[in-house]
């Protein structure tokens, strides 16, 4: 293999994913000229294009195309690699590289990052904050943080947390609105939902119809983010249907009210708060960030440790 062949297929395959140079330098923190340079490198010293290049977009010839699907094993096999001979040494080093949720990103896990980077120096992070179903496979990631039910899959999880949903709404609603004494009372609330997609929150679950609709109630506030969504039930906007880790401090510390405690059908069997990672073999910096990350949460998780169970 010629030298830094490796990472011109690094440079490419950051292109394709990302559709444009500028957006690779971005990723690679160089200037969208260093990319076009590596790219006319790797042409070169192929004999052949790529990509086809317009004020528009890049598109894949049928030898980018062959080269792309070549490149991602290649690199995987050199990441895999890498990873499991280092895991020999012990050595908490290099770039881990993690995707997540951005709220329970900013939480709980940039805080086990912080801690680890003061601890091991030669510990690079990049931190992907996103709602999508990252792949750490295609996307070359350490580990991944999903929420809900696991589909059948070859990647390997560690269970962080049950991932319990509550009812909550503020004292200043419930004095205003009266409280829920049960889940078809809410017909006459105001509700909270998600934004955009099909009942991401599970209010199904709940009403047994359509997210955010049952007879006359109606979902009166949307966002797509977590945390406008709990601040939206403090500021007395209406009943949120939130996972335990957005609300639980905020109901420990008397914020926001637990409804319905006794009759939760939808946390008998939660689903879990998981962590992925494809490689059977982790690394050191994946067993230290697995092992600082469950420690950080706790168990019961430190965001319930304040209300308890609905029969205490």
């Amino acid at each position: 293999m010629k030298p830094h062949f490796a990472d011109f297929l690094s440079t490419f395959v950051d292109v394709v994913r990302a559709g444009s140079f500028s957006g690779a330098a971005r990723r690679r923190a160089v200037t969208p000229s260093a990319v076009v340079r590596q790219i006319d490198m790797l042409e070169a010293d192929l004999g052949v294009a790529l990509l086809i290049r317009s004020t528009r977009a890049l598109t894949l010839t049928d030898a980018g195309q062959r080269l792309h699907e070549r490149a991602l094993r290649h690199l995987d096999e050199l990441a895999d690699t890498h990873a499991e001979v280092s895991a020999f040494d012990g050595s908490v080093s290099g770039t881990l590289r993690v995707a997540c949720f951005p709220t329970f990103g900013k939480r709980y896990v940039l805080p086990v990052l912080a801690g680890l980077q003061i601890e091991h120096p030669a510990l690079n992070v990049e931190l992907d904050l996103t709602e999508r179903l990252a792949d750490p496979v295609i996307e070359r990631l350490d580990v991944v943080i999903r929420m809900g039910a696991l589909t059948d899959s070859t990647l390997i999880a560690t269970k962080l947390a049950p991932l319990k949903r509550l009812l909550v709404a503020s004292p200043a609603y419930l004095a205003r609105a009266g409280v829920p004494g049960s889940a078809a009372d809410l017909s006459s609330h105001r509700l909270l939902d998600k934004l955009h997609g099909a009942d991401l929150l599970g209010w199904r679950d709940v009403l047994g119809c359509t997210a955010g609709h049952s007879g006359n109630g109606m979902a009166t506030f949307r966002s797509d983010d977590f945390e406008a969504l709990r601040a939206a039930a403090e500021a007395g906007l209406g009943i949120a249907f939130l996972s335990s880790w957005v609300v639980g401090p905020d109901v420990s510390a008397g914020k926001l009210v637990r409804l319905l405690p006794g009759d939760e059908p939808w946390n008998v069997a939660p689903d879990g708060i998981y962590l992925l990672r494809s490689l059977r073999q982790p690394s050191a910096k994946v067993r230290t960030f697995t092992a600082a990350l469950q420690a950080s949460i706790g168990c019961p998780p430190v965001w319930e440790s304040g209300f308890g169970t609905p029969d205490a």
